[in-house]
């Protein structure tokens, strides 16, 4: 990729706010610096939105909900549908963009906008699918009516690690709900969110209906919007000690919510596992975006059996692994988001080893330009190690080890969070076990990557409430009426 290319598209983007349908700057003309991660150069600068610049955002969606509400499903369908079709059409434009500002490879990066489209896609098909029910009441004295109507205005904070995908997981089913959006990318990563508003304005999506403030400050931002009575819901993307403030915060409201918080996901692996199968596994499970997704495979927890046999294969494969800016061919890792993220991993690591911990290949950062970590594998990890304990968020990957079933429950469970569990076992009867005793709200059972756009995603204790994806996802932007008819 020539740095002419990336030239053309950094200049094509728009930098400002995109309130009621109109591109602009922020009310005091404030802007900020995004940064490439992988050389600290700058790349763009977008508009720092005020508190007052949310609140005309705000506006202009409580302006349109009205008309979207009452907006056919068919056209609310249609739009999403021509917005899937012009993402595939720019998937190059949008797979570059992610890993100029974000760090993954490019190949990741191309993933990723497959991944963030099927929301578009299945979400579509969804809008025209909305049921409610009608039948007589056990009396037999009038007919129960249900329906679905749309929340309405929406607002969604979303997170740095997927720009595109989380973009698109909560803007799909509030659309073909029938309810409007204002949206607060990351401050690390909003230029993707900026050229897939682009998007969704050449699909079609009215003004208002989508409004996009981008902003250095989330908190000052989001405070007014969230105590503004009009809001009746917020999403968010992003660590449990932000969930909690932002649930207090729209306790006032009653607003409805939805939780994806953070993780800390156990990676299981039983005495009878195909080891093929669960290294690969393990390489998707923990390396996929660097490392750093709320559904990376945190705790290594592997059967006293295997274990050895376990980490030596996945040494040799780690240690191969290519470390580079993502535009660069064949790189699989590439920085992590700044500097912060980089001292937690060495911390992490460091901690581990001190504890008595084996380190098996990498364990530092890089020297030079750039917020790199290697790619690392420690084993041996003692109980009660930070890295056990917190969510890594980098690409270093660390092995217990458990004696038996009721000793691998207890160490997957022994966690206040519950996003995601990945189990390898050959034997059925245990899997299904392992289904209803590990505390998650997902599972891959023999499978290192879970998510998809047609299924549920979220979790359960710490790491959230709601779900998005799947049937279940459009429901997060309906409430259920009931009328009753005298017979």
């Amino acid at each position: 990729m020539t740095d002419a290319t990336e030239r053309v598209l950094l200049e094509s983007l728009p930098g400002g706010l995109f309130i009621g349908g109109e591109w602009g700057p922020a009310a005091d003309d404030r802007t900020f610096e995004v940064r490439d991660p992988a050389t600290g150069r700058v790349l763009a600068e977008v508009a720092d939105a005020s508190p007052e610049d949310g609140i005309r955002a705000l506006d202009a969606a409580v302006a349109a909900q009205d008309e979207w509400a009452l907006t056919a499903p068919r056209r609310r369908s249609d739009i999403l549908r021509r917005a899937f079709d012009l993402v595939q059409e720019r998937k190059e434009e949008l797979a570059l963009l992610m890993t100029l500002e974000m760090g993954k490879p490019l190949a990741e990066s191309r993933g990723e906008v497959v991944y963030g489209g099927e929301f578009l896609r299945w979400f579509s098909e969804e809008a025209v699918r909305i049921a409610g029910r009608y039948g007589g009441n056990p009396e037999g004295t009038g007919r129960i009516v249900v329906s679905q109507r749309p929340v309405g205005p929406s607002f969604f904070i979303t997170p740095w690690n997927f720009p595109l995908a989380m973009a698109t997981r909560k803007i799909a089913p509030a659309l073909a709900a029938g309810c409007t959006v204002v949206i607060k990318p990351a401050g690390l990563t909003p230029l993707t969110t900026l050229l897939f508003t682009q998007i969704l304005q050449d699909a079609g999506v009215p003004a208002g209906v989508v409004n996009v403030v981008t902003s250095s400050s989330s908190s000052s931002l989001a405070a007014p919007i969230i105590a503004d009575p009009r809001l009746r819901k917020l999403s968010f993307t992003g660590s449990t000690e932000v969930g909690r403030k932002l649930i207090a915060q729209s306790a006032e409201g009653v607003l409805r919510v939805s939780m994806e918080l953070g993780g800390n996901a156990p990676f299981v692996v039983f005495d009878d596992a195909d080891l093929d199968t669960a290294v690969d596994g393990a390489m998707l499970a923990k390396f996929r975006n660097i490392g750093q997704a709320c559904t990376a495979a945190n705790r290594f927890i592997v059967h006293e059996s295997v274990a050895d046999e376990f980490a030596d294969r996945l040494t040799r494969r780690v240690a191969q692994m290519r470390v580079g800016r993502g535009t660069d061919d064949d790189v699989q890792i590439g920085p992590l988001i700044d500097e912060d993220a980089v001292a937690k991993a060495a911390a992490l690591v460091s901690d581990a080893v001190e504890r008595g911990a084996r380190l098996r290949t990498g364990g530092s950062a890089r020297e030079g330009e750039g917020t790199f970590f290697e790619p690392t594998v420690v084993s041996d990890v003692a109980a009660g190690s930070d890295i056990l304990r917190e969510e890594i968020f980098g690409p270093v990957l660390a092995i217990a080890t458990f004696a038996d079933e009721d000793e691998a429950v207890r160490m997957a469970n022994d966690t206040p969070y519950g996003l995601v569990s990945y189990v390898f076992t050959e034997d059925l009867a245990r899997g299904h076990r392992m289904i209803d005793r590990i505390e998650t709200g997902m599972m891959g059972l023999n499978a290192g990557v879970v998510s998809n756009a047609a299924a549920p995603f979220g979790g359960v204790k710490q790491s959230g409430v709601g779900r998005e994806g799947g049937f279940e996802g459009i429901h997060e932007y309906l409430s259920t009426k009931y009328t009753l008819i005298p017979a």
